[in-house]
């Protein structure tokens, strides 16, 4: 009887220790995200300008409004463009370096760390580095090696600047999906492959019906985390371009900043806020339940 009555006060003694070390990280969530999200969607349905104290409640306005703007279409548009750039530039060269640092014998690690050493710097850094090579280096480049559309900096033309852009956070965000991907990777039983190539298969065959397969789990954290990425894009177009020109690299996110800080119209930046919650909840969902037909069941 006592040991029960022992046991019993252990437990209670472990949840409330529990209890405990979860107070602080739950309060700070709760004030930091669920009240600035509920907040958010308050302020959406208002006319506040991010200053006044008082403000009046316009219900579904905002929202009307920017079905009729079409610099906010645009900004869908080019977010869209944007994302759909950045998912196939980082999934692609991300599984082939995963494939390839995979089958290295020597030097793993050192590749390894070179390689992930942009996954470590700011955005904003980057980005400044990459606009003086592409204004500097670039144009250089492009006269000596006689091309037109070289000879200018890429960021400078409504038609090459948005991709241009695009490379540079390529460039910075391959790192951890490869991670991901190796790790998938390494999951795979020996066993597959060797029976494979006993049956006669294929390097191509043995990717398409062991590898990918195995990597659908993989692909799918990946694939969210990109398009995420994607969307919620701010300081790469923000630091190289400012949404130009012509505001052919505008995406949501500087729209976003512009209405709030520059326009002083915090409530149609809240309500654009809601819409891109919307847009990246509904991609993502759906990227979840496509993938989760497919994969490797173990």
């Amino acid at each position: 009887m006592k040991s029960g009555t022992r046991a019993g006060k252990k437990r209670l003694s472990g949840r409330v220790t529990f209890f405990l070390f979860t107070i602080i990280p739950v309060a700070l969530y709760t004030f930091f995200y669920v009240v600035s999200v509920v907040n958010g969607v308050r302020y959406s349905f208002t006319n506040w300008d991010g200053v006044s104290k008082t403000y009046d409640f316009v219900g579904w306005k905002n929202y009307v409004n920017l079905m009729k703007n079409p610099y906010f279409w645009n900004s869908v548009k080019t977010t869209v463009i944007y994302s759909v750039l950045l998912v196939i530039g980082v999934i692609g060269l991300s599984l082939l370096l995963a494939l390839s640092l995979n089958s290295l014998k020597r030097f793993k690690t050192l590749i390894k760390s070179i390689y992930f050493v942009p996954a470590m710097i700011g955005g904003i850094t980057i980005s400044l580095i990459w606009d003086q090579i592409y204004y500097r280096v670039v144009p250089v480049i492009g006269k000596a090696l006689g091309i037109g559309w070289l000879s200018n900096s890429p960021l400078m033309s409504t038609e090459t600047a948005l991709p241009a852009v695009v490379i540079v956070q390529i460039w910075q965000a391959v790192a951890l999906p490869t991670v991901i991907f190796i790790a998938g990777l390494q999951q795979i039983p020996d066993e597959q492959y060797e029976s494979a190539k006993i049956d006669g298969a294929t390097a191509f065959q043995r990717f398409r019906y062991i590898t990918m397969p195995y990597l659908l789990p993989t692909v799918t954290v990946n694939l969210v985390l990109t398009i995420k990425q994607g969307f919620t894009s701010f300081d790469f177009p923000f630091a190289m371009t400012g949404g130009g020109p012509v505001r052919s690299t505008e995406v949501i996110g500087i729209l976003i900043y512009n209405d709030a800080f520059k326009n002083m119209r915090f409530s149609v930046a809240n309500a654009e806020s809601c819409i891109l919650f919307v847009i990246v909840a509904f991609f993502s969902l759906t990227q979840l339940k496509l993938t989760s037909k497919g994969g490797v069941r173990e």
